[in-house]
């Protein structure tokens, strides 16, 4: 039983490096136009995170590698830019 858990453990942690499974594991999906946006866990169609210089229009965070999210959520905005520097 401890080899089969310990199975399913390493095949679990191999998915969540893959890139593809990554694409494909969270709660929302890819708009297939454009990667610039991204289709929410509401079915909502959101802007991906981007770098600006100054605060876009309809920017909710500002990301601590400098971008900006527009994220209609607190749950995983900023995750693969560091994080939340600020809640706009």
């Amino acid at each position: 039983m401890r080899k089969f858990l310990w199975a399913v453990a390493l095949a679990a942690s191999a998915l969540q490096a893959s890139p593809l499974f990554a694409r494909t594991s969270h709660h929302y999906s890819y708009d297939t136009a454009t990667d610039a946006y991204y289709t929410n866990v509401a079915g909502h169609r959101v802007h991906r995170p981007t770098q600006a210089n100054s605060r876009p229009s309809g920017a909710t965070a500002k990301c601590r590698d400098g971008s900006w999210s527009f994220s209609e959520n607190h749950r995983g905005t900023c995750s693969h830019h560091g994080g939340v520097e600020s809640w706009l």
